[in-house]
């Protein structure tokens, strides 16, 4: 404690402590900061301890009245916190604020004040003490709302009619590359797609305009009064967002409306889904036209695919003649054709009727078909499909195959030589079906095979699968991922130093 003097740098002569007779600086109280110390204490009314709430679940501090906020140790905002609930403060000046180290595990924290005040005859005192608070810990309302069962505010569900479930896949990858789902309090997996729950409207409201911005997609909202507080006039709502996705897939064969094909550009109305990203990406196998459907040009004119991948048959390349720039025929008005394929003359035979029929068709695949190859295709002849677009074309301007994808070693093959991972959501699941499990193994494939959308997915290393010696030489061709595009996942499973007397983790 310190008595802090007006003319202190001006005062040359001294004089005696009115109380103890101590020669002293004059001051306007005459008196030394002993006797000051018994007569005036600064600091009575403010409180030495106090008490911080703690929520262990989120790591957040109790700000009164209900307001929790982020925090960490030694923190500006920590000693916000502090001081606000530290009474008295207003009656005095404060001068200095900081932390005395404490041990983290202790549960006390010490803030170490200076203040000052005005005391008898104008004189200043200064003072610095010491308070400490004890942290208790307590539940927010946030976090008992997400230990309760089912409580939810607002809830995404996601579908997409079709009969597989690639495209959750995927959509499951994105949202965890971008950390979308933080704010989720629970996921459940159902047969036809995946439900979001929220303790907040404005959280879920942030995931449909991710999922906009990702996929092709449309929304509707719909709400449920629960309560609603005559008093007060507070309605208690429910949130429902309901997420439609464009229920066309990659390697879908589809017939696309007149008016439609001639929007995008005079296309072809037979074409074949190759790419989903934020738009349907679209090739006509005939001339190799590509182009780009957004989900909203979608919806106007809505359409279906003529077949799902269970339907596509194994067809052998008997014979295949690339066919050369000079061969093509362009039409004035027609979309730039695709540089990364080629356009390719192919003769085909069914793996099941080997020798009984041969069929022609030209395909957008002629930089990976070879003679001997096995592709899987589109039987449109021995196909008995209901589509008014596609009923509308005249039978011979129809192909009798149309070819989708090039089929690599079988599926155990592939499987063994695959050292990398995904990671997945923490979700309840669904019922486990034969089914799903052939969707995730075709969507795995799917990365190998397109490094666009490997792009947009966190590939992790297999440490089980990579230390496993393999000397297949007979598929160099199968499409792999190469080291250096995935990441190593990173497991804390314990101190660095081991259990009691272990030898350090390296």
């Amino acid at each position: 404690m310190e008595v802090v003097s007006e003319n202190q740098g001006a005062a040359s002569n001294t004089i005696l402590c009115c109380q103890c007779g101590t020669s002293i600086a004059p001051n306007p109280a005459n008196m030394c900061v002993s006797c000051l110390r018994t007569e005036v204490d600064i600091t009575e009314g403010i409180p030495k301890q106090g008490t911080l709430y703690f929520c262990r679940n989120c790591e957040r501090y109790l700000q009164p009245p209900n307001n929790w906020i982020t925090a960490a140790l030694e923190s500006r905002e920590l000693l916000s916190v502090c001081l606000k609930k530290m009474k008295g403060l207003s009656k005095v000046r404060l001068v200095d604020a900081g932390f005395i180290w404490t041990e983290p595990h202790s549960k006390r924290i010490k803030v170490k004040l200076t203040i000052q005040k005005e005391v008898l005859n104008g004189a200043v005192l200064q003072q610095v003490f010491v308070v400490e608070y004890t942290v208790n810990n307590q539940m927010c309302e946030d976090c008992q709302r997400v230990e309760a069962k089912d409580f939810w505010r607002a809830v995404v569900q996601v579908r997409q009619k079709t009969t597989h479930k690639k495209t959750f896949f995927y959509l499951e990858q994105l949202i965890l590359k971008h950390k979308a789902h933080a704010k989720t309090v629970s996921i459940k997996e159902t047969s036809d797609g995946i439900d979001f729950f929220y303790a907040a409207k404005q959280d879920a409201k942030k995931l449909v305009d991710f999922l906009q911005a990702v996929v092709p997609c449309r929304y509707q909202t719909s709400q449920q009064l629960m309560s609603h507080d005559i008093h007060s006039n507070i309605f208690d709502y429910r949130s429902t967002f309901s997420v439609e996705i464009v229920p066309i897939c990659k390697d879908n064969v589809v017939c696309l409306p007149p008016k439609l094909a001639q929007l995008l550009g005079n296309i072809g109305q037979m074409c074949v889904c190759y790419r989903v990203t934020q738009s349907v990406h679209l090739i006509d196998p005939k001339t190799l036209q590509v182009a780009e459907l957004s989900g909203a040009a979608f919806w106007r004119l809505p359409f279906t695919s003529l077949c799902d991948p269970k339907q596509l048959s194994q067809y052998i390349v008997m014979d295949i003649e690339i066919i050369q720039d000079k061969d093509k025929k362009h039409v004035a008005g027609h979309r730039p054709a695709s540089q990364k394929h080629v356009l390719a003359e192919v003769w085909v035979a069914k793996a099941s009727e080997m020798g009984n029929k041969q069929y022609y068709c030209r395909t957008h695949l002629g930089h990976l078909l070879h003679t001997g190859d096995t592709v899987l295709g589109f039987d449109l002849n021995n196909s008995n499909v209901n589509d008014k677009n596609l009923e509308k074309i005249k039978p011979e301007h129809l192909p009798d195959v149309v070819l989708v994808k090039k089929l690599y070693a079988d599926k155990a093959r592939r499987n063994r030589r695959r050292k990398w991972k995904l990671k997945h959501f923490d979700k309840e699941m669904a019922a486990e079906t034969d089914s799903n499990e052939r969707d995730y193994t075709d969507f795995l494939e799917d990365l190998e095979e397109d490094s666009a959308v490997r792009q947009n997915v966190n590939i992790y290393v297999d440490r089980d699968k990579v230390a496993v010696d393999t000397d297949d030489t007979d598929d160099e061709d199968i499409p792999r991922i190469s080291l250096q595009e995935m990441l190593d996942d990173l497991h804390i499973s314990g101190d660095a130093t081991g259990e009691e007397g272990a030898a350090m983790l390296e």
